[in-house]
Formats: structure tokens, C-alpha cells, sequence
């Protein structure tokens, strides 16, 4: 692909992970200020709502990664090139503190966290969390974006249900993050980076597990319309 639509894709992503960080550390925020304005479930409800929006949005453009875990398994399992990794993590990077400074500007930096991230278990618990949440939204994605047999049309739908999932469970315990870009916004922004090495390094090994795991159990059909191979 030539320079000019690699930055194309480079924008796409920058926004994607701009608005993911937007809408759903913006909705921690509106928790934090007012304890009222939204229930239990409606965190988690935003950032797989966002997220499967993004993918409609701006999955047609550049795969719609918003995630550099996520783009890292993708090149190690030869779903994305090499070389535009780099230009990938940058964008998503810069988008999430793009995100963090528009919360800072909108609604100043005294009664919330921005989003940050944080262990409230052990640091082993959390990133066994961390890991886990991050290998099933892999496994997830590898086998609705490149597996035929899939419904690929459902795929936005697929993803941001797992984040739904995974932050309505994962959330009390570690902030769901998956995502090193989600937390380094809000941990730069913060000024609150004491965990933020665990949440750059553990969703990439999780990445990489569920990509390889999904890879590892996938097989094609030995038929024309046959589904699975067992």
C-alpha cells in the first residue's frame, strides 16, 4: 500500500481510538461527578457500544484495531503488515491522549481519575485479569475477521459485545482496559502511571495467546458447505 493510503489509515485510527476513549472513559467520568447519572451496567454498555460503532465507522479503512495489542497479534499472526505497525500504535496512542485532554478541557481534572485504570486486586490477580479479558477479545476477533466460515457482517456487533462483556466483569478488578492506548491516554493525561507497564505489556501476550489459540483450533472445511471439521 503507498504512503498516502497508509495515512489515510493511520487518521482512521487516530479516530477510531480517539472516540473509543472519548465516549468510554468519558462515561467514567459522568460517573464519577455524578454518581446518579449512570447505572452499573452502563459503562460497559458505552465502550461496546463505542467500539462496535468505530467498527462500522472506520473498519472498512483500516481494520478498525483502536487497540496496539491488537495490532501487534494481528502482524505476529501475518493478518497485518510489519511495517505499518509502528504508524498504527503511534496514531492510537496520540488518539487516546487526544481523547484524555478533551476530558481534562471539558470537565477540568478535580472530582474523577480521567478513566485511569488501576489494580484493586494483587498485581498477579490483575494481570491474570488483564490477560484473560485480553485473550478472549483476540480469540474473538481472529475468528470474525478471518475466518470465512464467520459471519463477517456481524463482526462490529461480536467485538463490542465482548468488550461489554469483558468490562462488566472485568471492570471492578482491573478496569477491563485490554487495550495498552485505552490506559496510557488517561495515565499520561492523570499523571498516574504506576501500574500503566502492566497494562501496555499483559493485553499484548493476551492478544497474542487468543490470536494463536484461535489460529491453532481453526481448520477449513473438507467439504463446499461443510461447517467445522470434527
Amino acid at each position: 500500500m503507498n504512503a498516502k493510503h497508509s495515512i489515510h489509515q493511520y487518521a482512521s485510527e487516530l479516530i477510531g481510538t480517539f472516540f473509543l476513549v472519548f465516549f468510554g472513559c468519558g462515561s467514567v467520568i459522568v460517573a464519577q461527578l455524578d454518581s446518579g447519572a449512570l447505572g452499573g451496567v452502563s459503562i460497559p454498555l458505552v465502550f461496546g457500544g463505542v467500539v462496535m460503532t468505530m467498527i462500522y465507522a472506520t473498519g472498512h479503512v483500516s481494520g478498525a484495531h483502536m487497540n496496539p495489542a491488537v495490532t501487534v497479534a494481528f502482524a505476529l499472526l501475518k493478518e497485518f503488515p510489519v511495517a505499518r505497525v509502528p504508524g498504527y500504535i503511534i496514531a492510537q496512542s496520540l488518539g487516546a491522549i487526544l481523547a484524555s485532554l478533551a476530558h481534562l478541557l471539558f470537565w477540568g481534572s478535580e472530582g474523577h481519575t480521567f478513566g485511569v485504570t488501576g489494580f484493586s486486586a494483587g498485581w498477579i490477580t490483575g494481570a491474570a485479569v488483564e490477560f484473560l479479558l485480553s485473550f478472549v477479545l483476540m480469540f474473538v476477533i481472529v475468528a470474525v475477521a478471518t475466518d470465512s466460515r464467520a459471519e463477517g457482517q456481524m463482526a462490529g456487533l461480536a467485538i463490542g459485545a465482548t468488550v461489554s462483556l469483558c468490562a462488566f466483569v472485568g471492570g471492578p478488578l482491573t478496569g477491563a482496559s485490554m487495550n495498552p492506548a485505552r490506559s496510557l491516554g488517561p495515565a499520561v493525561v492523570a499523571g498516574e502511571m504506576s501500574q500503566l507497564i502492566l497494562y501496555i505489556f499483559v493485553p499484548v501476550l493476551g492478544t497474542i495467546a487468543g490470536g494463536i489459540t484461535y489460529r491453532w483450533m481453526k481448520c477449513e472445511s473438507p467439504e463446499p458447505g461443510e461447517h467445522g471439521c470434527c
